[in-house]
């Protein structure tokens, strides 16, 4: 009898095709190049092997333990066959994306004495022949995409001062431009642009602005030196106006009567000049936040009809509850309209020509008392993707409804490095709502007509990223029974679900290799997704165990 076979040593890739700016542009679709796949944030593969009518035959083709706990979140990036995932604790997983063989692993040293508030990644930039990882301690890594060596490590900025990254790089115009995280720790926020060659800083766009630049006097005093306004989530790209799109997050601490003023540039969308980082417009969805409703995601890029005009429009469904349509023009961002598509309490109107919200104060979180308001802090949709179909012309969000929280504000002394909220963690409540048979939503809406078009619901709540495909599939798990599902993107109609080992809070990828379609996706529950279920748990009395340690899924129809 022969002996089975063991596995091969990690000896790297033989073979690399290099990433250009005119693939990144145009990637081809058999492969998936940067976190939502193209610059315009759709999250959608023009692949059409698997439909709703062969669905119910994908199966796994291999799996890979990634050896860590907690959230994995990042998607599968697949170059020619050759496909890269980062894990927690800033691993780097290099694969051949057909078999599942390891051809490397890279580990990074972090510092013993690390305080990780979100320990994740959300996954890798290429870039000709080099891998890029933003780390935990506030590093960008460059890696040899064949070997996984370093090729240069730059310090972005000092962890100790609370200074952290989670993002995926996005790659642009051989800049590998970055956000840093740690506005629970009362950091100045940045988005910063490094030479892809070198490491060397490009440009640096601070999210507040200092004394005497523009937006400073909505800061009052030295709030601006601890504002907050991190950056976690990747931004989109529009090459035709050279502007790059960021989400923005909370102003630090949480509870805004301690730091008055609209606090730009939080809770907004930047539009920055990919050449000089200059600051080409900006959209603040909410003045003065003080619900922790950080609105990071980046807008995705559509076109929509607004009557006889197509607009050349920013969509983001917001953690503040509304779906927000701008448009992004040359010379800035115009607000188009807003509504909200999960209950929402704390804004009594938006005005029609600047959409700048008016709140009811009652709704509104101050020092001293606690003050309830729906959603919860973790809103309709937190940092996970929306994705969007061009064959359907449907948006997909994925939504937690019927959730509300209060917050009690709460004078805190800012220590460097040290957690400001601004509120004691025993007073952040979270509440279903009365009658609530659910929790999680996917919904479909017609963004020509603001219309929702359908809507599935789970009893759980949603923490899954959606994946759109040409077949006319939405993929998403997200929900603590650990499925990753499959429904038909025209009706919403489940036609597929298997059960994973973890739950998924990860980004859906699809490639193919040798003209097999691949679905791909890391179950791996943990950080926000399992502090939601902690509460939800609290509030009910009862106890749901979603367990960790993070597996890479690889699935494709049974021939």
């Amino acid at each position: 009898m022969a002996p089975a076979p063991r596995a091969k040593p990690t000896a790297g890739a033989t073979a690399y095709t290099p990433v250009t700016d005119q693939r990144l542009v145009n990637p081809e679709p058999e492969n998936w190049l940067m976190y939502r796949r193209t610059y315009d944030g759709w999250g959608y593969s023009p692949l059409e092997q698997v439909t709703p009518g062969n669905a119910a035959s994908l199966v796994p083709v291999w799996t890979f333990s990634t050896g860590v706990a907690e959230g994995h979140q990042s998607p599968p990036i697949v170059n020619n066959g050759i496909m890269f995932v980062s894990t927690p604790q800033n691993q780097v997983l290099a694969l051949d994306a057909k078999s599942g063989e390891l051809l490397w692993r890279y580990k990074r040293d972090l510092p013993e004495d690390l305080f990780q508030l979100h320990p994740t990644n959300r996954g890798v930039g290429l870039y000709e022949d080099r891998v890029y990882l933003a780390t935990l301690d506030a590093h960008v890594v460059a890696l040899d995409a064949k070997t996984g060596k370093v090729v240069w490590d730059q310090t972005v900025e000092d962890y100790k001062k609370g200074y952290y990254m989670t993002l995926a790089p996005l790659v642009a115009k051989g800049k590998v431009i970055v956000g840093v995280s740690g506005g629970e720790l009362g950091i100045r926020g940045f988005i910063q642009a490094l030479d892809a060659k070198t490491g060397g800083t490009a440009w640096k766009t601070y999210t507040v602005p200092a004394p005497g630049e523009p937006g400073s006097d909505t800061w009052k005093g030295d709030t601006w030196k601890t504002g907050g306004v991190s950056v976690w989530i990747t931004g989109s790209y529009d090459p035709a106006l050279n502007i790059t799109y960021w989400g923005t997050g909370n102003a630090a601490q949480w509870i805004g009567d301690q730091r008055p003023g609209d606090n730009l540039y939080s809770a907004s969308v930047l539009g920055l000049d990919v050449d000089t980082g200059k600051l080409r417009g900006y959209h603040q969805y909410h003045w003065n936040d003080s619900w922790d409703w950080d609105e990071v995601s980046a807008p995705i890029l559509i076109d929509v009809k607004r009557g006889d005009r197509t607009v050349k429009a920013l969509v983001h469904p917001a953690r503040n509850g509304y779906l927000w349509v701008l448009e992004r023009r040359a010379d800035g961002i115009g607000f188009v309209d807003a509504k909200p598509y999960v209950n929402q309490t704390a804004f009594k109107s938006v005005d029609p020509r600047t959409g700048r919200p008016e709140y009811d104060e009652t709704k509104k979180p101050v020092t001293g008392k606690k003050v309830g308001f729906c959603p919860s802090l973790w809103g309709g949709k937190d940092w996970v993707p929306a994705a969007y179909s061009p064959k359907t012309n449907l948006l997909y969000i994925p939504a937690n409804e019927n959730l509300c929280g209060s917050l009690v504000g709460t004078q805190q002394k800012y220590e460097p490095g040290k957690l400001w909220l601004g509120s004691e963690i025993k007073d952040i409540g979270l509440d279903v709502r009365n009658g609530a048979g659910h929790i999680g939503e996917i919904q479909a809406w017609d963004m020509n007509t603001r219309t929702k078009v359908w809507t599935r619901t789970f009893e759980s709540h949603n923490w899954g990223p959606v994946l759109a495909t040409g077949g006319g599939l939405v993929f998403a798990g997200g929900t603590n029974d650990r499925y990753f599902r499959a429904f038909d993107a025209k009706t919403g109609e489940l036609v597929w679900q298997w059960r994973t080992n973890s739950g998924i809070t990860a980004v859906p990828s699809s490639y193919s290799v040798d003209g097999v379609q691949y679905i791909a996706v890391q179950s791996g529950w943990g950080v926000d997704a399992q502090r939601m279920q902690d509460s939800l748990d609290t509030a009910r009395g009862t106890k749901t165990d979603v367990p960790q340690g993070g597996v890479i899924w690889v699935f494709a129809v049974k021939q």
